[in-house]
């Protein structure tokens, strides 16, 4: 996690310079002519980092994609592991820590808009676009 705290600050400091050296190609250029007011967005995924303290400042906004008991058991149960779950791992284990991960993250001081993973992969990838769109405008 520490290394990408690194990472994230790295990309923070100067987007252009972090994107090309990790040989990620640029949009063209906009009609801005001064590239501090450039707009540019990191996505950050991990179902743990709002539970990583150095984190929780750089983040702008965040989601959470919720699914309930029996779906997520029902998906785990799907996936193919080169070692497969034991008997009883993810109600004795996997169900438990996402619930203890879960509170632990409620109760950090970030707002989180919460997304229906029931919902098609194309609902909720709207819905943050349109989200996030949003967010741009309100800030112009």
């Amino acid at each position: 996690m520490e290394a990408m705290t690194n990472t994230i600050k790295g990309w923070i400091e100067n987007p252009v310079k972090f994107a090309r050296s990790h040989g990620v190609t640029l949009s063209p250029v906009s009609d801005v002519a001064n590239p501090d007011e450039q707009t540019h967005i990191l996505i950050v995924e991990g179902f743990l980092l709002y539970n990583y303290t150095p984190l929780l400042d750089v983040f702008n906004k965040c989601y959470y994609i919720t699914i309930p008991y029996e779906e997520c058991k029902r998906r785990r149960s799907t996936r193919q592991y080169t070692v497969p779950d034991p008997p009883g791992l993810f109600d004795g284990h996997v169900w438990p820590m996402y619930l203890k991960h879960r509170r632990a993250m409620e109760e950090c001081s970030l707002h989180i808009d919460y997304l229906d993973g029931l919902k098609h992969k194309e609902e909720i990838y709207n819905q943050v676009y349109e989200d996030i769109q949003n967010n741009l405008l309100n800030r112009l």
